[in-house]
């Protein structure tokens, strides 16, 4: 394929204590990147942030969930491409990347319709009481708790969404037979059939059903703050499956404790891991999990197969898709960077 030897790195936060993937049976090793021409190998730690010294004589990055900053990137001048497992961008200084004429490139692929599954999961399990009614079977309460409390029907409620990317689409998209009165809420407006755009406070007090599929960024961060919660319908439902940074988890627990919001589904909290004693975890009306839900067979598969993809496009001195800073690709560092690898096909 190649003399010059394309070098990649493996965040070992993917890497099971017996050497094989965290997602393993469904992919046990990365056995895409075993082409000629291609070396990958795991980085021998797992530091928080990444360093320099881990990342130095790199070509690419197969990047899980290991912090990368400006520092970690400090005179790291051979890596070109930094592949995500995964959208979310939250680990990742894309500025400093962009700075520095590397690539970053996002699997969305993998994982939208697996997370759109997930969001929608929660929704479900929420207005059926499945939390509630599961601790009934398990008690064996077959008399008042079998049919209290009542759940919500979707059909003719307003379904509420913080963000309308491409996991909110596929959302809507799964629900449509339920039937719901859809509304958004983006950066910018939108005029598209069947959708209502809202501004987010309009949007959080109409809403029955509040679902955050927003990415978490400095405008973000914080956005559901106790105020907001309080616009929201007593007795109303609250999805998170984008980031728990988005919503104040103070408030919201407040807000759960105290009744004003029936329930709350979320497949991320903030901090992560959560400690044990957090009161989120008390509370009987909350159901979840850690980070998680929508790892299925198809977005680990996904996922794997769309990052090596990448970086085997990259080894062959071409662009990948799905690069999350285009602004990258114009910069003449890059190219060179491209064009040794090109000639060395």
């Amino acid at each position: 394929m190649q003399n010059h030897v394309f070098r990649v790195g493996i965040t070992r936060d993917i890497r099971r204590s017996d050497g094989l993937l965290s997602f393993a049976p469904v992919v046990s090793r990365l056995e895409l990147l075993d082409v000629p021409g291609v070396k990958s190998d795991f980085l021998r730690e797992d530091r928080r942030p990444l360093t320099p010294d881990l990342l130095q004589g790199l070509d690419g990055l197969y990047h899980f969930s290991s912090p990368v900053n400006a520092a970690s990137l400090d005179g790291v001048e051979r890596l070109v491409l930094l592949a995500r497992h995964g959208v979310g961008l939250d680990f990742v200084d894309l500025a400093a990347c962009t700075e520095r004429a590397i690539a970053v490139t996002i699997t969305p692929d993998g994982v939208t319709r697996p997370m759109a599954s997930a969001a929608a999961t929660l929704v479900l399990a929420l207005a059926h009481r499945l939390a509630e009614r599961d601790r009934a079977l398990r008690r064996g309460d077959w008399g008042d708790g079998r049919f209290a409390p009542i759940g919500t029907a979707l059909t003719g409620r307003t379904l509420g969404l913080v963000g309308y990317g491409r996991i909110g689409r596929e959302l809507v998209r799964l629900l449509a037979p339920w039937h719901p009165r859809i509304a958004v809420t983006t950066r910018h407006t939108l005029d598209e059939d069947g959708i209502e755009w809202l501004p987010l406070d309009d949007l959080l007090a109409a809403a029955d059903i509040v679902v955050v599929a927003c990415p978490l960024t400095e405008e973000t961060r914080g956005l559901i703050d106790a105020r907001r919660l309080g616009l929201m319908k007593p007795g109303a439902l609250l999805v998170n499956v984008a980031r728990g940074g988005i919503v104040d988890q103070a408030a919201l627990v407040t807000a759960l404790r105290e009744g004003h919001l029936a329930g709350a589904g979320v497949d991320v909290v903030d901090p992560e891991p959560l400690p044990a004693d957090d009161p989120l975890l008390a509370l009987p009306n909350v159901i979840g999990a850690p980070h998680s839900l929508g790892y299925t067979d198809e977005l680990v598969r996904g996922c794997v197969e769309h990052a090596c993809a990448a970086l085997l496009t990259v080894a062959r001195g071409e662009i990948p898709e799905n690069v999350a800073n285009p602004a990258v690709l114009e910069d003449e560092r890059f190219r060179e960077k491209l064009g040794r690898l090109s000639s060395t096909c």
